[in-house]
């Protein structure tokens, strides 16, 4: 045996300590000591209000604490479930069924100066066949369709003004806001789908607007939370999509749904 060694051995021993007791060791093991403190300790507290047989939740981080979770094991299989079919709507759903949530899906919009070919390439890019004109501030200033733009409005208008086609504007042609119609989201929350169909068909309009009001504040800004369509509604109830839209002849297709029911 090396002499030297052994004389460290010995001192080590004379003051208390083992090999493994040295600074460096000590402060090793304290680290470890640590983390079993946050890590397994945390752990089994956990398991144990859990009571036998239940998974031990893991510690928690703050004011959040991951979820518990599990890992299937040799042998073990998972399934996923077998897609099922919504419900089919009917015009005694709830109205908010067929409501475009705008606080849950962002508003797809258009400046009023774009031209009518601009919006008539967003909205065949987004699948939709009506935009939200606003200025600056973002604030609303309309609503133009796939109507307004591939109608005879925009020939009409540019006649009027002795402008050439491609120079009429979303402004032009859009319906302004306060001539669209605004339901109550108060009211929508207990309506049916055939309330909707008749208010429609009673302002003879493909959209409405649904916004959140103020008891006693006419004057008050009023937030835009929802959109109707006619479009929509006549999709979910079944109706064949028309190539070009006609409005009288989708009222006309949803009033024969009526009828039959």
């Amino acid at each position: 045996m090396d002499k030297k060694a052994g004389v460290q051995r010995v001192d080590a021993a004379a003051q208390g300590m083992t090999p493994s007791s040295t600074p460096a060791a000590q402060e090793t093991s304290h680290k470890d000591h640590f983390l079993q403190l946050m890590f397994f300790q945390a752990s089994r507290a956990a398991g144990e209000a859990q009571g036998p047989g239940q998974a031990a939740l893991p510690p928690s981080t703050g004011d959040y604490a991951p979820l518990r979770n599990s890992r299937t094991g040799t042998g073990g299989r998972y399934a996923l479930p077998v897609p099922g079919t919504s419900a089919p709507l009917r015009l005694d759903s709830p109205a908010t069924e067929v409501m475009t949530d705008l606080r849950r899906v962002a508003a797809l919009t258009i400046g009023a100066g774009a031209s009518i070919a601009e919006a008539n390439r967003v909205m065949i890019a987004r699948s939709v066949r009506a935009l939200f004109v606003i200025d600056d501030a973002r604030d609303l200033l309309g609503i133009v369709t796939a109507t307004d733009t591939l109608g005879e409005r925009p020939i009409q208008f540019a006649q009027a003004r002795g402008v050439r086609y491609d120079e009429v504007t979303v402004r032009d042609i859009m319906t302004p806001a306060d001539r669209v119609e605004v339901l109550d989201l108060r009211d929508m929350q207990h309506a049916r789908v055939g309330d909707v169909v008749a208010t429609l068909r009673f302002a003879g309009r493909q959209h409405a607007l649904v916004a959140e009001t103020i008891d006693g504040d006419a004057s008050a800004l009023r937030t835009i939370c929802g959109i109707i369509s006619l479009t929509q509604i006549g999709r979910r109830l079944g109706l064949p999509q028309q190539q070009v839209h006609d409005i009288a002849r989708t009222f006309a297709e949803i009033e024969a749904l009526i009828a039959s029911q």
